[in-house]
């Protein structure tokens, strides 16, 4: 079974070039699992991981790709399972559906001697994988906080939409709370709305049923932000408030562009993380680029100013 253990070195902190080409004719096949794309994010996620794919076979002929998408953890497992068992993967790319039940099946991809990208939600053992690469959480939570603090004033009222309870939305909403203290800002009330739009509708109706005067909303998820948005519309309440979402979404970036007071800004939390985590993969099989360690990809804020370089109009996300 052919192996290549891809160079390791310090976490990955500085722009990466391919260095000169090694092993240029042995092939090497790069397995991928993702989960399939049963929500918005999750679309933009598919549909960014097949335009990486495509971009590196075209680049790199000695490169193969096995993409495989699962509506469930099991599936999921079982696609690893296979790529390791009938197309002798060199390297596996996966964002877990689940934590725990991919970690000991990574695991033993791992013991196999073949390197392992986990990519956004981490194993439940940690270090098992050579290279880790995910959005910054407490980075998402910090510069949308940042917004409110600076743009609201003392005595203003918000209202807050979490994700699904996980550790990840706890270090998101964390930083949140951290960059409004001491503003004088009044959080109403924080509901989870699972990062979903139809729940984040419910949530947001109840909100503005309980709250006569809100001035701003966090949805913390393009997904939620629709539903917030839907919600607010219903209620005639447009010229009350504003929303920060986040992610990305191209029909909430394309409506930042325009200039929608209701959207004065967006905070990043990219689906094209899993580019970067199957080109830096790739890139260490092709070249002598090191690309062990952790690559987190910082939160920006997206301004009317800077949209257009955050719109990509033929995603589904």
């Amino acid at each position: 079974m052919k192996r290549r253990t891809l160079l390791k070195g310090a976490a990955i902190g500085l722009a990466l070039a391919a260095g000169p080409a090694v092993a240029q004719d042995e092939t090497y096949t790069i397995g991928v699992a993702i989960p399939s794309a049963t929500h918005g994010f999750m679309g933009g996620l598919n549909y960014h991981a097949q335009a990486s794919i495509e971009r590196l076979e075209a680049t790199y002929p000695q490169l193969d790709f096995v993409l495989a998408t699962a509506g469930d953890a099991g599936k999921m497992v079982n696609d690893i399972e296979d790529m390791v068992a009938t197309r002798d993967i060199d390297a596996l790319v996966v964002l877990p559906f689940e934590s725990e039940p991919l970690t000991s099946p990574v695991q033993a991809v791992k013991e196999q001697g073949i390197w392992v990208t986990v990519v956004d939600r981490g194993l439940s053992v940690p270090g098992i994988e050579d290279l880790y690469v995910a959005g910054d959480n407490p980075g998402f939570g910090r510069v949308a906080g940042e917004y409110f603090a600076e743009n609201l004033n003392e005595g203003d009222n918000i209202v807050v939409l979490r994700g699904i309870p996980t550790t990840l939305d706890n270090e998101r909403v964390d930083a949140f709370t951290a960059a409004i203290e001491g503003s004088g800002i009044n959080v109403l009330d924080m509901q989870h709305g699972n990062w979903n739009r139809d729940d984040a509708f419910n949530v947001m109706q109840d909100f503005l049923s309980k709250y006569d005067d809100i001035d701003a909303v966090w949805a913390a998820d393009d997904d939620m932000a629709v539903g917030v948005l839907e919600a607010i519309d219903q209620a005639g309440r447009s010229e009350e408030m504003w929303v920060v979402g986040g992610a990305g979404m191209k029909q909430i970036i394309k409506r930042i562009m325009d200039g929608d007071p209701m959207l004065p800004v967006n905070v990043t939390y990219p689906p094209a993380q899993i580019a970067t985590a199957i080109e830096l993969t790739a890139l260490g099989l092709v070249s002598a680029t090191p690309v062990s360690g952790r690559f987190i990809i910082g939160s920006q804020i997206i301004t009317p100013e800077n949209a257009e370089s955050f719109y990509f109009p033929d995603s589904p996300f």
